[in-house]
């Protein structure tokens, strides 16, 4: 990655680390105002989307070190590292709500629901999904798994206040305070998938999971003049920091220069193809006819 990909990605996360905290202020402070419990809860999960993007900061810092000696390949898996950390977070998160849920349904409290209240949740709910969506179009435009991550935990904010909104308009309206209960438990369900959803993806690249496939890269390399065969294919990392190397089988009659060339060729078309930034290892051999069968 790009040493201005990790100033630009530091920047975001600045940025929505204070969006979050002023956002948890808000509704921890109206929270305490009209006795909502929810509420104050709700504030107190912005506060954990605000520590996320400390620990987001922490990884890219790592991230973002040289080549040295005890790393050849860099640090960049750190930034994936650091989505499990928030993984952790939307686990603990979404077994707290649950719990807190279940309590209230053996012990449930009616808030003071004010019109202004009400205003200002959709005021928070209204920036907690700009956010989101910043964040994750930043993300996706950085090839930022840190950014991805954290948005996915900010997304799981947005869900908890829709919830909230939604149980204290009920109670408003007469309803039981126990549909508060309800909204939680249906809340911690979306942050357990939020945090499936980030362990996936990061799990897959720290455990060397395919990212192209490998019939796609055989097209790509075949099309490459004086190539007979390919096989052995093999991808892993992400598209910011991919890493495919494969044998292929050439005329032996080549020499060097031209073997050289050959290998130059298969590197540019597939970078071409999936990033500048691929480590393409090209290990040619000798094609022979009874070759044949294992190149395809």
């Amino acid at each position: 990655m790009k040493k201005d990909n990790f100033k630009e990605i530091k920047k975001v996360l600045w940025i929505i680390m204070f969006a979050n905290i002023i956002i948890a202020f808000i509704k921890i402070i109206i929270g305490t105002f009209v006795n909502s419990s929810s509420i104050v809860a709700d504030g107190f999960h912005s506060i954990t989307d605000g520590s996320s993007n400390i620990i987001g900061l922490i990884g890219v810092g790592i991230a973002a070190k040289p080549i040295d000696e005890g790393h050849p390949y860099g640090h960049k898996k750190y930034e994936t590292l650091t989505g499990l950390f928030i993984v952790g977070m939307l686990v603990f998160i979404g077994g707290k709500i649950m719990i807190d849920g279940v309590n209230k349904f053996m012990h449930p409290i009616r808030p003071e629901i004010t019109a202004s209240s009400l205003i200002v949740m959709l005021v928070t709910l209204c920036i907690n999904i700009f956010v989101t969506k910043y964040e994750y179009k930043k993300g996706v435009d950085l090839n930022s798994a840190i950014l991805i991550s954290d948005s996915m935990h900010t997304k799981s904010d947005v869900f908890v206040t829709i919830g909230v909104i939604i149980a204290i308009t009920a109670i408003k309206l007469g309803v039981s305070p126990l549909v508060d209960s309800f909204a939680s438990v249906v809340v911690s369900i979306f942050i357990f998938h939020s945090a499936y959803e980030i362990f996936k993806s990061a799990s897959d690249i720290l455990v060397d999971g395919m990212v192209v496939e490998a019939g796609l890269i055989k097209k790509i390399t075949m099309s490459q003049k004086n190539v007979k065969g390919v096989h052995k294919i093999r991808s892993r990392g992400t598209i910011e920091d991919m890493h495919i190397d494969m044998h292929v089988l050439a005329d032996s009659k080549m020499s060097l220069e031209e073997s050289h060339k050959l290998t130059h060729e298969i590197q540019d078309a597939l970078r071409k193809e999936f990033s500048n930034n691929a480590d393409v290892i090209v290990h040619l051999e000798p094609y022979r006819e009874n070759m044949n069968n294992i190149a395809n």
